[in-house]
């Protein structure tokens, strides 16, 4: 697992609601559906991070 990875990923996820939260606030549809796909990238990213932490796993116990 990568910590920086990890920060990074939650980062983008703080950075999508913020941006979707504009979006709300100023009617603007655009900046809210952006603000949704970063938290989408952030939860792929999250399973990236999730998968490497079980292949990991997997190779030490072997």
């Amino acid at each position: 697992m990568s910590l920086e990875d990890r920060a990074k990923a939650t980062a983008k996820n703080i950075e999508g609601k913020t941006q979707e939260a504009m979006g709300n606030l100023t009617g603007d549809p655009e900046d809210k559906a952006e603000g949704k796909a970063k938290q989408a990238e952030s939860e792929l990213r999250h399973g990236v991070e999730d998968l490497k932490d079980k292949a990991k796993e997997t190779i030490d116990r072997a």
